[in-house]
């Protein structure tokens, strides 16, 4: 099996990366190679590549950035996504592509099914549905995973700039009204690859570790954990703050619980808590600092 990987210097992408290597020949091309905001040229390489599979984990992930540079956002967040789905359907490839919580309406407190309404609060959630509708409208074999509150050991995010403000600050504030499933890059990857195994039917899954939390208590779980690995920490308070205290360009849902049972079904899986993905990964970043 011959896999084309975009994306591969994300928190996904490198995760992806390890994991697929032993399933087949893999095709991962870095920028010099590819710009993926050159449509032509990424058209190009792919009948070149003649990949079974397309795996795109390639995306604009700057979520305020994306209110600004909407045209960028747009690129890679919707018009790749359809050349990609064209470029499967006439080659008979798999497209594997990954979404986001944000396409939900990111309201009340129930969890989002696949099934549930899309309505977006952002421009960052516009783009990335309409990546979805014009995968699912393109006729070709895909699997789309919505994913929620990614972080890695690798990369930029919300655990590792927790560790990084801890050490320096003895205060910190921390939103507390916003609710997801914190979920690692390589839970995502090591899923894709069962799903690729056990060649799971075309269609949309929400792809999340179990349980829901705040931002707020996904901090302190950070900074209580890391104790276990002896973290140097100036931290001695943490306040929680409502949204409204806190304003960004691009409004966050208040909402993002994703309901994964339709993706454990199809799998015969139980996705882990994400609490054991978090002691996991903190263990892989704090002993290689």
């Amino acid at each position: 099996m011959k896999i084309l990987l975009l994306g591969r210097s994300g928190q996904v992408g490198f995760e992806l990366k390890r994991a697929l290597s032993p399933f087949g020949q893999i095709v991962v091309p870095d920028r010099q190679e590819l710009d993926l905001s050159k449509l032509d040229a990424v058209d190009d390489f792919v009948n070149k590549a003649k990949p079974n599979v397309i795996v795109n984990a390639a995306a604009w992930t700057n979520v305020d950035g994306a209110e600004i540079e909407t045209e960028s956002a747009y690129r890679l967040n919707a018009e790749l996504p359809r050349l990609l789905a064209s470029c499967a359907k006439a080659t008979s490839s798999k497209l594997v592509h990954y979404s986001s919580d944000y396409v939900y309406p990111g309201t009340g407190n129930q969890e989002w099914s696949e099934e549930s309404e899309t309505s977006p609060s952002n421009y960052y959630g516009l783009t990335k549905l309409e990546g979805d509708q014009a995968i699912i409208e393109s006729g070709a074999d895909y699997l789309i995973f919505r994913t929620s509150w990614v972080y890695s050991a690798r990369r930029n995010n919300f655990m590792k700039t927790m560790l990084r403000l801890a050490e320096s600050k003895k205060e910190l504030s921390i939103i507390n009204d916003q609710i997801g499933s914190p979920t690692t890059a390589r839970l995502i990857a090591q899923t894709t690859v069962l799903a690729l195994r056990s060649q799971l039917k075309t269609g949309i899954y929400n792809l999340a570790a179990q349980g829901h939390i705040s931002w707020y208590r996904f901090a302190e779980a950070i900074f209580n954990k890391a104790e276990f690995f002896d973290f140097n920490s100036a931290l001695e308070k943490i306040n929680s703050i409502p949204t409204k205290e806190y304003p960004t360009p691009a409004k966050r849902p208040l909402n993002s619980r994703m309901n994964v049972s339709k993706l454990e079904s199809a799998l015969n899986i139980t996705m882990p808590s994400w609490e054991d993905e978090l002691a996991d990964t903190l263990e892989e970043y704090l002993e290689k600092k």
